[in-house]
């Protein structure tokens, strides 16, 4: 089994930035891609970027541009940058992992809110 847990997240206004974290522990060793789901009341859970462990990257629409995703592959750590953020950015983001490339539905974390006031 894989543990992924979250951190970084938090209340800023908009415009500002913030770097969040997910660390992986247990069988690491499954794991190809990592990525960072959003989930805002009311709406579907969106899946916001992906990173397979070559460093192949995907992004959604709404954040290009402006979020960037990178992985330590020695520390089992993957981060999500987060520049010029919006309110509508706001949600939790969950951190995923899957074990084959470009999937990242097999592993969750708990999630971490962001806030992003106007």
């Amino acid at each position: 089994q894989v543990q992924l847990v979250e951190s970084g997240g938090g209340l800023v206004q908009a415009g500002d930035s913030l770097r969040l974290s997910c660390v992986a522990s247990g069988r690491t060793d499954t794991i190809n891609s990592m990525g960072w789901y959003r989930q805002a009341p009311g709406k579907q859970r969106e899946l916001v970027a992906s990173i397979t462990s070559g460093g192949h990257t995907n992004y959604a629409d709404s954040v290009k541009g402006r979020f960037t995703i990178s992985r330590d592959n020695a520390e089992n750590t993957v981060y999500l940058q987060m520049n010029s953020l919006k309110p509508e950015d706001t949600a939790v983001y969950l951190c995923a992992a899957g074990r084959l490339f470009g999937r990242v539905n097999d592993y969750w974390g708990q999630g971490t809110q962001v806030t992003v006031s106007s």
